[in-house]
């Protein structure tokens, strides 16, 4: 398999602070990682720089085998998928769903007046399809619900059939309902054999969708661990990382954490 991720040494800096450490860590094409730790670790800074949404202050950052800072940064985010509430805030609220999708053909949040084949409208209605947002095709973005709305991102998100599927926060302020129904369409696109490599960010054991393989948990910009998932995920490794004693456990293909009894 490729390596789609490579940081070696990797530190980012932001207003004087440092918000990342040194981070070494490697991406498989038939991997799905997850990144999890305390608010301020720096989880979205390292997802950021995995989808060549901005630079390291230092060390070597190399996605899809092309080290950022040598490269067309633009060029290689045609490649990527990414999915986040700040890039949201970019789509215009008037904007059709069906919009939403097809603009992510030229890497643009609002349509003006790029021409789009029949085969990019096949394609973004084959993608609503997928996410369950077919009959919202031709709804305003601004009128949908939270749930639809990350659903909408995450199906922008696949729509160029990027070779890397980078999402912030996924599921993130969502209700039971809808959380539990984006984690399940997650899960399912997660253990097709066809689906990318896979980086989720999210702050959550109970919001890891089935299919998911790897883990890193950051604690204050460092790497605390890293690796195959269950033997990352454990309750030693995360009440260290969180400060507080936890039981985590693992059920029906689902991570689940709580703090520990007295």
């Amino acid at each position: 398999m490729s390596n789609v991720i490579n940081f070696n040494n990797v530190s980012f800096v932001r207003d004087g602070k440092a918000i990342l450490n040194n981070v070494d860590w490697q991406v498989e094409s038939n991997q799905r990682w997850v990144i999890i730790g305390p608010n301020g670790a720096g989880k979205t800074s390292l997802l950021r720089i995995a989808g060549a949404q901005t630079h390291p202050t230092s060390g070597t950052a190399e996605v899809l085998g092309q080290t950022l800072g040598e490269i067309n940064i633009f060029e290689l985010r045609t490649r990527l998928g990414f999915a986040s509430n700040a890039l949201a805030g970019h789509i215009p609220n008037s904007e059709t769903v069906l919009d939403v999708v097809m603009t992510a053909t030229y890497g643009i949040t609002g349509r003006w007046t790029e021409k789009y084949e029949d085969i990019d409208e096949r394609r973004a209605r084959r993608v609503l399809c997928e996410w369950q947002l077919s009959d919202y095709a031709d709804r305003a973005f601004g009128t949908l619900s939270d749930g639809e709305r990350k659903r909408a991102q995450i199906a922008r998100a696949v729509m160029p059939d990027p070779e890397m599927l980078l999402l912030d926060e996924p599921v993130a302020s969502l209700d039971l309902a809808a959380r539990e129904h984006t984690v399940k369409l997650l899960g399912e696109y997660a253990t097709s054999p066809y689906a990318p490599a896979l980086v989720m960010v999210t702050h959550h054991l109970e919001e890891i969708p089935a299919g998911f393989t790897h883990a890193l948990v950051l604690v204050d910009g460092n790497v605390f661990a890293a690796g195959e998932i269950h033997s990352t995920l454990t309750s030693e490794k995360l009440s260290e990382a969180f400060g507080l004693p936890l039981d985590v456990d693992f059920v029906d293909g689902r991570f689940r954490a709580k703090a520990k009894s007295r």
